[in-house]
């Protein structure tokens, strides 16, 4: 019989994203996420339990969530579970669960690029020139 091992989550960035590369160049992003629920107890109280998911993300999705979300932003995530074990310097073996994400759908807003794209850029030069500066073919960017 074949198997499925499929996660499917909304919830809130706790961090922002930490993108790092593998020795062989290949990007892979990672940050938490929050789900919670909230529910009566016994006594008739509302409580809210909150549970926290290690988010990965590979390749091209590994980019654009790096350069997308912020902490605090609503995500949907759609992956797998893995999960991986190891022995620290004592010989305790520890276990860590992660999702795997296979796609991401950003419920917030993106973060904002850190400067003018090219559209922008072209803009910029032109309002420079119409002002008299002298502008070099050579340092446009695009």
């Amino acid at each position: 019989m074949k198997g499925l091992n499929q996660v499917n989550l909304i919830g809130n960035l706790g961090t922002d994203p930490e993108m790092r590369f593998t020795a062989t160049g290949k990007p892979v992003t990672s940050f938490s996420m929050a789900t919670s629920r909230k529910y009566k107890n016994d006594e008739g109280a509302l409580v809210e339990d909150t549970t926290w998911h290690k988010i990965i993300t590979w390749d091209r999705l590994a980019e654009i969530c790096n350069k997308s979300l912020n902490k605090g932003e609503p995500v949907y995530v759609q992956g797998r579970i893995q999960n991986r074990s190891w022995e620290d310097d004592t010989g305790k073996k520890h276990y860590s669960f992660e999702i795997v994400a296979r796609d991401v759908i950003f419920l917030g807003k993106p973060k904002q690029d850190k400067g003018p794209d090219a559209e922008d850029m072209g803009h910029l030069v032109e309002a420079a020139i119409e002002a008299g500066a002298e502008v070099i073919p050579e340092e446009i960017p695009f």
